[in-house]
């Protein structure tokens, strides 16, 4: 059977009135143990309960004592094709909207660890009647439930499931939008505790692209974040038991990342900031995807699968060290490290402040603590730099900094700050230090909240006559840092100008590109947020460092257009457009010769000299000279 999508979104609208399909489905009751007393506020098994779910009657109601991940179903028996749904709300006003972003749910365990969406409620529907809605789920299951949506209490009058007996398929599974669907179950439906770091072991996750699965494995489930842990819409970390590869990325891996961005009702501000690191072609951008997420049947709103920022094969590819490596040039590398004014809440021997004079907070990413060869030979590295910076000799080969820092890797993760508009830039600056490298490359990019004008502090960002890291936050001594290298080292601004000025020429940094982009992902990301503001009913709201709310998704995501219109005329401004060509760092002798090709293998362009990209049409390239071969994007 071909493989189907089921979207919403195309329910987001009206909801489908039709006679039920199928035959009516029995069985035993199941659910939550303990429903609500509204008459004193207790415990009970007898009032409210789970079996007026199924009384045929309009004017009863199961409302559960918990008022979250909370469910009622029925045992089928045996495993049976869903294929409409029914529900009632309970019938009081003050109940009108509890059925919301119910979701219907099938399993064949029968704790519902293998449980898998059938069916969302997109909006209300009407009171005193049935509502219904078709299900194109092809997968047999035994249980089926409704879980209420959070804070509800259940509180729905009437379910029906229709179907017919039969193993099914998983030819066509239910996706809630046109995004992937992550489905998380944890072992006793058990909810994050208030301890980041406590561990879910043995939970169930499944990604389902295009109808499919794309990830069916068992995983450990635990907090993440440090500002974002204490929001409600919680972000987490996915560690699963072996390494997998997650929507097409470039890495297998055991860990992933859940980033809720609670504070960017934009919800795409992180991924437009990668697509700036990607334009400048860093070593390392963390690939992400837009996702629904299902957490133990409770619907939790749009999120963004992302690449965890670590030491790995298709990720931040430097030498993974050992334990034993102490001494030689087993002992230089690699190291990943986090400038971060969050370090200072590590453990001992987790981080450490820089010795040369503006105690720096360093916290060490990779590899893992507790090596003393490992943690004295980073500190003294990265303590060098910092002397070095300091030292005023820029343009010594000696003592110059340049001799521990790759600088135009460091330029090229400033403009993504800038670009951007990120106020955080050097509150949290990843480096690496690699295996025989002398030089600290920064990067990779991560945290773009608070950017393209959605923090008070610095909003509008486009009104600072300097640049907008300068009025943000800083980890202890980052000021100074940076300000020596982009505002006193004129070889360091002039570089600066031509790293910028060949991303505008050659590299696709130009308004009408990101414009485009912005369009782009506001159209993909349409259906879920309508959910997801459902969800989380904020748009009228300030959270987190909005400078203003609002009040729909549309104008938040004209906020970012409007950013964007006036940021790259600003840095052309404050960083200085210069003449460039051809494709940086790759510059040949003029009786040296060049080839293009595009990734079909076919050469596109040729010549002697600097190779010149600029007759080519925006794509991907690999240009050949002397010196080796590099992949640019036009």
């Amino acid at each position: 059977m071909k493989r189907q999508l089921i979207l919403a979104a195309a329910s987001l609208a009206v909801m489908t009135m039709f006679a039920q399909t199928g035959e009516k489905l029995t069985g035993e009751i199941i659910g939550t143990k303990y429903s609500v007393n509204y008459a004193n506020n207790s415990k009970s098994t007898t009032v409210n309960s789970k079996e007026n779910a199924f009384d045929h009657d309009l004017e009863t109601f199961f409302a559960s004592y918990d008022r979250s991940f909370t469910w009622v179903g029925l045992d089928l028996g045996e495993k049976h094709v869903i294929t409409s749904v029914g529900w009632a709300m309970r019938n009081e006003s003050a109940a009108y909207e509890r059925a919301t972003l119910g979701v219907f749910q099938g399993a064949n365990n029968p704790d519902f660890s293998d449980a898998l969406p059938i069916y969302i409620i997109p909006e209300r529907g009407a009171l005193h009647q049935m509502n219904y809605a078709e299900t194109t789920c092809t997968r047999g299951f035994r249980y089926v439930r409704y879980v209420g949506p959070h804070d509800a209490r259940c509180n729905i009058a009437e379910i029906e499931f229709y179907g017919a007996p039969g193993e099914g398929s998983d030819d066509a599974l239910y996706q809630l939008t046109n995004l992937p669907t992550v489905v998380v179950n944890t072992p006793g439906m058990e909810w994050f505790h208030d301890d980041k770091e406590y561990a879910m072991e043995g939970s169930q996750v499944y990604v389902i692209k295009d109808g499919a699965f794309d990830i069916d494995a068992t995983a450990q489930i635990r907090g993440r974040g440090n500002a974002s842990w204490d929001f409600p819409k919680k972000p987490f970390r996915i560690k699963f038991d072996k390494k997998q590869k997650v929507l097409g990325g470039p890495a297998k891996a055991k860990k992933w990342t859940m980033i809720s961005n609670y504070g960017d009702k934009t919800l795409m501000r992180n991924r437009l900031a990668f697509d700036i690191s990607e334009r400048l072609e860093m070593p390392f951008t963390p690939a992400c995807h837009f996702v629904d997420l299902v957490f133990n049947g409770e619907y939790q709103g749009t999120y963004q699968l992302c690449d965890q920022v670590e030491v790995a094969s298709g990720r931040v590819d430097i030498t993974e060290m050992e334990p034993t490596d102490t001494e030689g040039e087993a002992l230089t590398g690699g190291y990943l490290i986090e400038i971060d004014a969050y370090a200072y809440n590590e453990a001992d021997g987790e981080w450490f402040e820089s010795t040369g004079g503006h105690r720096i907070p360093v916290t060490i990413k990779s590899p893992d603590p507790g090596v003393k060869e490992q943690y004295n030979y980073i500190k003294k590295k990265f303590s060098d730099l910092e002397k070095s910076v300091f030292s005023g000799n820029f343009k010594d080969p000696e003592k110059g900094y340049r001799k521990h820092l790759d600088l135009d890797l460091f330029l090229k993760h400033f403009i993504v700050g800038e670009l951007s508009g990120n106020t955080d830039t050097y509150w949290s600056t990843y480096m690496t230090l690699d295996r025989g490298d002398e030089l600290f490359r920064t990067g990779p990019v991560w945290d773009f909240d608070l950017a393209f004008d959605n923090d008070y502090r610095t909003y509008p960002v486009n009104s600072h006559n300097d640049f907008v890291c300068f009025s943000g936050s800083f980890a202890e001594g980052m000021y100074s840092f940076v300000n020596r290298i982009i505002h006193l080292d004129e070889d360091a601004k002039n570089r600066l100008s031509y790293v910028w000025s060949y991303a505008r020429k050659y590299q696709g940094l130009d308004e009408d590109t990101f414009l485009g982009i912005v369009d782009e992902y506001a159209e993909t990301l349409d259906a879920s947020q309508r959910l997801n503001f459902k969800r989380w009913d904020i748009l009228d709201w300030e959270v987190h460092m909005n400078p203003y709310a609002r009040g729909s998704y549309e104008a938040e995501v004209d906020v970012v257009r409007d950013y964007l219109r006036e940021r790259f005329e600003k840095l052309d401004e404050l960083i200085g457009i210069v003449e460039v060509g051809g494709v940086a760092g790759m510059a040949s002798d003029s009786d040296a010769s060049y080839s293009i090709y595009n990734l079909q293998g076919i050469k596109v362009a040729e010549g002697m000299g600097t190779p010149d990209t600029g007759s080519l049409q925006e794509g991907i390239y690999i240009v050949n000279t002397a010196q080796g071969s590099k992949k640019i994007r036009r």
